[in-house]
């Protein structure tokens, strides 16, 4: 048994800003974790702009903002760092941005995973987790279900409610996981028209009446249908999903009534089969979709620790990177459709 203490970074789709966890990891023939202190440092309004359209630029422009985005991730860090008193690492563990992220085509790319990054910080770094699995073949995500395996398996399933919504499970000895359905991606550009950050506790869905032409259609669409390994992106949502919002002609309210809805039949399908599934991610903050949810389904919903809810990816990014440096599998065939499992990630010392 070894124990390291490490930073685990995250910054996800519903662009909320950089989490940043510190916590001392155990591992050995089984795995512990405790977690010291957390943050999340808030994108500027500029900072937001970029990431939320940097998608469509061209693939140079997308190359000098990795360069700018590593340096404002190793300000962030160095902050953290310092606010924190944090001392004694062993490393950290990094997940950056998603810009691009097209496994049909065999790519992703994950901005702030540059060498320069552990020179920054003056820190060893490992991150860059997601490329080695797309080049096997693979979806390149999810990435968290290893980390729900070995430090969460008490659980039947665990469901992250993020940008994105995705599920894992064991199903015959064999890890299974996939992006459900989008969720705050779609639902905080909608509250922002209506001059809030997000829809709280679920209170503009609750209010507001549900479009059941645009429902049905939501629904039917064909990624719910197909099997995992899948998983989905900004791209996906643009070509699929946004096209039928705008179509409708409806308000924002209609338009977040819905959209929670249809998220509710998705999750509770996906976990319809499973008795105590684990929810994390800022969207277990919202009162009204757990609601609809529970009342689609059988399953105990468990609502763990707060810092759990809030850091759970920042943690198991934390968990990837020390499994990386061990040498040992930290990304699952199963779960990704790759060729092999594999150990994931690059390395960088200051």
């Amino acid at each position: 048994m070894k124990t390291y203490s490490v930073i685990g970074v995250m910054s996800g789709t519903s662009l909320d800003g950089i989490d940043l966890l510190h916590c001392t990891i155990t591992a050995g023939t089984s795995f512990s974790f405790e977690i010291h202190t957390a943050s999340t440092y808030a994108y500027s309004s500029a900072w937001k702009e970029k990431l939320a359209h940097a998608h469509t630029w061209p693939l140079e422009k997308i190359k000098a903002l990795d360069e700018d985005y590593t340096i404002l991730l190793s300000e962030y860090i160095n902050r953290f760092i310092n606010d924190k008193n944090v001392s004694g690492l062993d490393f950290i563990a990094s997940h950056g941005h998603t810009i691009l992220h097209q496994p049909e085509n065999q790519f992703t790319y994950q901005i702030g995973n540059l060498p320069k990054l552990a020179k920054l910080t003056t820190q060893k770094v490992i991150c860059d987790f997601r490329v080695q699995d797309v080049e096997l073949g693979g979806q390149g995500a999810p990435l968290v279900p290893i980390g729900d395996r070995l430090l969460f398996g008490e659980f039947d399933a665990c469901v992250n409610l993020g940008g994105f919504s995705n599920i894992s499970s064991e199903k015959n000895g064999q890890c299974i996981a996939y992006d459900i359905c989008p969720l705050n991606k779609v639902l905080n550009p909608y509250a922002n028209k209506l001059g809030k950050e997000f829809d709280e506790s679920g209170s503009i869905a609750r209010t507001s009446v549900v479009n059941l032409g645009l429902l049905d259609q939501l629904d039917q669409l064909q990624y719910y249908s197909k099997p995992w390994p899948k998983s989905l992106g900004i791209e996906w949502l643009e070509a699929e999903f946004l096209p039928l919002l705008n179509l409708a002609e409806l308000n924002s309210e209609e338009i977040i009534a819905t959209c929670t809805q249809h998220f509710a039949h998705q999750i509770a399908k996906a976990i319809s089969s499973h008795k105590r599934v684990l929810f994390t991610g800022g969207g277990a903050f919202n009162n009204y979709l757990m609601e609809q949810i529970s009342k689609a389904t059988d399953a105990e919903l468990i609502l763990p620790d707060p810092d759990i809810i809030n850091y759970k990816e920042a943690l198991i990014f934390g968990l990837l990177g020390v499994l990386k440096d061990r040498g040992e599998i930290n990304n699952l065939a199963s779960v990704t459709g790759a060729s092999r499992n594999h150990c994931s990630g690059k390395i960088y010392c200051p």
